[in-house]
């Protein structure tokens, strides 16, 4: 018996071209700027409550332009008019001090790993249109002004920096820092990586309190690749002698940075550590202050990532109180405690406890005031609240997993879409939260951005991308609907036919996947990219989200705790089995493809036992979860100690005797997140087995191989390989 699939109805109708648009080209797919909608500049809120700010167009000014009219009402910061000896000839990001005085600037970055940076840093004051240099001993990182303007607090060397421009001085409140063992103020790999940690340097309210955090990785075992030289790379480094790149990276089971919270009194110059019950193996994934700038609010997670304490801690006597404590039965998820806001008498942080992610209020003393949300869907953004009206500011999955909608919602806990429609929607608030730039966009429509009062009225249009959308109007599409699982549940999904699509022919299916736990590939925002491409090749392209992925419940991502691998496999068959049902599609002809986690999937999809794929494309694929770091790992497997046997049945690795289908597997050999050792590990064993793959190295290219013009040729690799081995 045939199963067919229910289309769900699009909320906004596409854009239709107005004259026939040129033939698309595989750069126009792949290539990341070629393929990217016009957007609007990054938007700095003022201090006013009714401004923002905002770079030039050339990117020599900072400009300031009104939340209510979307015009231009001055300049910041213009290069052209900097006065004294200083000068910079260009600036690559900014912060504006919280009085509004000065303005910390940047340039000349260095990339140390997919966030990080060293920089040189300049602070300008905007009365006397001067520059002055935060430090001449070397470039800085992590650099984060005072509130008065007076002091910019960094990291050099793994030591912390306060540099008082007003009395020129530069000195370290931190000596033992060093590479590789301890580092003050910035964050190790994985917490920046995994935690989304760039910073730990944290002024108080008054500015007399400086925080930070100490990690202590000298327990952590150095891994180490040789770094070649590809003819895409500048850096000399590496030719012809391949140089040694080494860092600390704690693979799963292995131990972590010891970490602590330290406070420096800048008026006795004393350092203390703050006394907080810590142990070597938990992790503090935030420190902030309080809304009034006076306490530290620390969190401690223990290394299973399921018990979640918050303290409040005075950073003079060091004396910390415990105000809440998280549990889960599986892991406590990072988007929903990350979510907090602390207020001035309150604060409020996100929590799955319900079965869904729903925003709680509680006082400084531990007290639970209120649940804010409440409702089987998702928080996904918190925007915080109009101070005089108490009306919050949320994203919402209100309208199902694909779609986010912004939504207010009062003090009664009343929920009010702003815009009750399909697709992928966000917001930025001025700061009295009087209006808004509200981003939009579906499966169907580009990026939209337009600019609206929170009353309902629309102020203007500030980009509406009408000539990209006429450019892809000739593009494939994304059509959403529901695929049923083996346990009989429904899963989100999509498909994307040729352009050309004709319902009596047979097509071959390609089945794309990420599928990670808490992640989402179907959703209802504007993509183009690589696998549009492949269906401008003609190839049906599908995907769906299985157990596992995020948005859903809980209960949804907690299926496949301690046992990766296992349901998201037999979810993506069931989909491609679902999908090989169609009239038009070629069941005999179907592959798979999936990045990182989804180059995992691809592996484990292979070597199933009733695997319907032909073939399959794994790019960067993680191929034994021992070989990947701590965080991300324990999280859902804990460690390889305490859970063997999932290990066991989640290594691709130990499964390659059952490769029936043609394998491409590809990666980049400068991968400092999923180590290139995971595919040769991989095809070293298919070789001892006598097997035949196909395979491809990208040299000196990092994970996402977004350098050059590498997804190009990946893309063209890809539906090369397909062509062949789906004959």
């Amino acid at each position: 018996m045939k199963h067919y699939l229910t289309s769900l109805a699009l909320g906004a109708a596409a854009f239709v071209a107005a004259t026939p648009a040129a033939a698309l080209t595989v750069e126009d797919y792949c290539d990341i700027p070629t393929a990217t909608p016009a957007g609007i500049k990054e938007m700095r809120r003022m201090a006013d409550g009714t401004t923002y700010s905002a770079i030039s167009d050339d990117g020599r000014r900072i400009e300031i332009f009104s939340y209510a009219s979307g015009r231009k009402t001055g300049t910041l910061f213009d290069l052209d008019k900097v006065k004294g000896e200083v000068k910079i000839d260009s600036f690559d990001g900014y912060e504006i001090s919280a009085n509004g005085k000065k303005i910390l600037l940047w340039n000349d970055k260095t990339q140390i790993y997919r966030h990080s940076f060293t920089a040189e840093y300049y602070v300008y004051d905007i009365m006397r249109s001067t520059l002055s240099r935060v430090s001449s001993g070397g470039k800085q990182r992590g650099a984060v002004i005072s509130h008065d303007g007076r002091m910019v607090a960094y990291t050099r060397g793994n030591n912390v920096f306060i540099s008082n421009l007003e009395y020129g001085t530069d000195r370290a409140i931190t000596e033992d820092g060093e590479p590789n063992r301890i580092i003050y103020g910035v964050p190790d790999w994985g917490y920046e990586e995994e935690f989304g940690v760039l910073n730990t340097i944290h002024w108080s309210g008054d500015d007399q309190t400086l925080v930070f955090m100490k990690f202590d990785e000298s327990k952590v075992p150095t891994y180490s690749f040789d770094a070649y030289r590809g003819y895409c790379d500048a850096d000399p480094l590496g030719d012809p002698y391949p140089e040694q790149y080494r860092y600390k990276y704690p693979l799963a089971g292995y131990p972590n940075s010891v970490v602590g919270v330290l406070s420096y009194d800048l008026n006795n110059r004393t350092t203390k550590q703050l006394d907080l019950p810590i142990g070597e193996s938990d992790y503090i994934p935030s420190i902030a202050f309080d809304g009034k700038g006076e306490q530290v609010m620390v969190m401690i997670l223990n290394r299973d990532q399921n018990i979640l304490r918050l303290f409040r801690v005075n950073p003079a006597s060091t004396v910390s109180r415990l105000l809440l404590t998280e549990k889960s039965k599986a892991w406590l998820s990072t988007y929903a405690y990350q979510m907090v806001d602390y207020g001035e008498n309150t604060f409020t942080i996100g929590s799955d406890r319900s079965g869904w992610r729903h925003l709680y209020e509680y006082d400084y003393n531990g007290t639970l005031k209120r649940q804010i949300t409440k409702g089987d869907f998702n928080v996904t953004a918190d925007y915080g609240a109009n101070p005089k009206t108490g009306v919050r500011y949320v994203q919402t999955t209100s309208r199902g997993a694909i779609n986010r909608n912004v939504a207010s919602v009062d003090r009664q806990g009343n929920l009010r879409l702003l815009h009750d429609t399909d697709g992928w929607e966000s917001a930025s608030f001025s700061g009295d939260y009087s209006c808004y730039v509200r981003t939009y966009s579906s499966g169907t429509v580009p990026p939209q951005y337009t600019l609206w009062n929170t009353s309902g009225k629309k102020i203007s249009d500030l980009e509406l991308n009408k000539e990209y959308a006429a450019k892809y109007a000739s593009a494939p599409k994304m059509e959403f609907m529901k695929v049923t699982n083996a346990a009989g549940e429904e899963m989100d999904a999509y498909i994307i036919r040729p352009v050309d699509f004709d319902a009596s022919r047979e097509y071959p299916l390609m089945m794309y996947q990420y599928n990670g736990p808490e992640s989402q590939e179907v959703k209802n925002m504007w993509r183009m990219e690589g696998i549009f491409y492949i269906a401008s090749q003609g190839y049906v392209v599908a995907a769906v989200d299985g157990r596992g992925t995020g948005n859903r419940s809980r209960a949804w991502c907690d299926a496949v705790y301690k046992q990766l691998g296992k349901y998201e496999t037999a979810d993506q068959i069931a989909g491609a089995r679902h999908f090989g049902m169609l009239p038009y599609i070629d069941s005999e002809r179907m592959a798979c493809f999936g990045w990182s986690y989804g180059g995992y999937m691809t592996l484990m999809e292979l070597t199933a036992a009733n695997t319907p794929f032909k073939a399959g494309v794994s790019m960067a694929p993680v191929t034994d979860w021992r070989f990947y770091d701590s965080i991300y790992t324990e999280r859902y497997m804990l460690t390889p100690q305490q859970n063997k046997a999932g290990y066991d049945s989640a290594s691709a690795l130990d499964r390659t005797e059952a490769l029936g289908g043609h394998l491409l597997i590809m990666s980049g050999t400068s991968d400092d997140n999923v180590h290139f050792y995971n595919t040769l590990k991989y095809t070293s064993k298919l070789t001892s087995e006598g097997r035949l793959f196909d395979m491809m190295a990208y040299t000196a290219f990092e994970h996402s191989l977004r350098m050059c013009n590498a997804r190009v040729q990946l893309f063209r690799k890809v539906v090369d390989f397909l062509n062949t081995r789906l004959k």
